[in-house]
């Protein structure tokens, strides 16, 4: 897999507002009253609570609080999951209507497995690997710089979206037990084999320095917000390679081109196999 070398897509979406205290006449389907939608922190003002009968202007927390809680502005047009992997403390609310001791408590009833880890949607042709929870060490400061840094070297010329796509065919390799089972293993397999290894960067007999400290900043929340699953593009799915457009690898024949982002073109083994 090769670094791209065009341009940065410098666009950076705004995070949608989130309304608080609506009037009454305007509130929606998207607001539900505190009361109703999460646990209250042990000692609130019972004011937070009151309802909108009782004659106190009652305190509404929006979904989109949880939706876009912890993302940078420059990725939130990325966002495909209201609810973010419960082992990301990066994307633990923060205010006051979640209980303090169990930041998750709320979102665990519309976890998707009902753990609060985040499992990727399955779709036709994908395998049933791509289901499994990503490794708790995923989250630790390793994996996560591990993780950063193959999207910094691999990617940082492309946009958000495709530094992410790339972030995920890691993952995915993370989650495939044909590969090893952390970032790390999966980013430096083989990088003893000069040029010949999975990711061009580690094998390239060039030295690994992070000069543009804006682009790795970038590569880090991407990083992480793919771990999290606040990202997954169904477009890439359960692709665990691709290649750069300037490039012609042989193996690509036998595979299952999925999209193109940018100027890397991502595949999958047909049938969503092990490869």
């Amino acid at each position: 897999m090769d670094e791209a070398g065009t341009g940065r897509d410098d666009r950076q979406p705004r995070i949608p507002n989130a309304v608080a205290d609506p009037p009454i006449e305007t509130i929606s389907a998207n607001f539900v009253p505190i009361w109703q939608s999460v646990t209250l922190r042990p000692g609130l003002d019972a004011a937070l609570s009151t309802p909108l009968d009782g004659g106190g202007a009652a305190i509404f927390h929006s979904r989109k609080d949880d939706r876009y809680a912890g993302v940078p502005a420059k990725l939130a047009e990325l966002v495909t999951s209201d609810q973010a992997d419960v082992l990301a403390t990066a994307y633990a609310p923060t205010d006051p209507y979640h209980e303090a001791t169990s930041p998750f408590d709320s979102l665990l009833k519309d976890a998707n497995d009902g753990s609060g880890r985040f499992i990727p949607p399955l779709a036709k042709g994908d395998h049933d690997w791509l289901r499994r929870p990503l490794p708790a060490s995923v989250f630790s400061k390793t994996e996560q710089r591990c993780l950063a840094t193959a999207v910094y070297f691999e990617a940082r010329g492309e946009s958000a979206r495709g530094q992410a796509a790339v972030a995920q065919v890691i993952l995915n390799r993370v989650r495939n037990p044909a590969y090893p089972n952390t970032v790390c293993k999966v980013v430096y397999q083989n990088d003893d084999w000069f040029n010949r290894c999975q990711f061009s960067f580690a094998c390239d007999g060039i030295a690994d320095r992070i000069t543009d400290k804006a682009a790795y900043g970038l590569a880090r929340d991407v990083a992480m917000a793919v771990a999290a699953g606040k990202i997954f593009l169904p477009d890439v799915a359960s692709s665990t390679h691709y290649y750069a457009s300037y490039v012609n690898p042989g193996w690509a024949r036998a595979m299952e081109k999925m999209t193109r982002i940018g100027s890397h073109l991502f595949y999958r083994t047909f049938g969503g196999g092990l490869s």
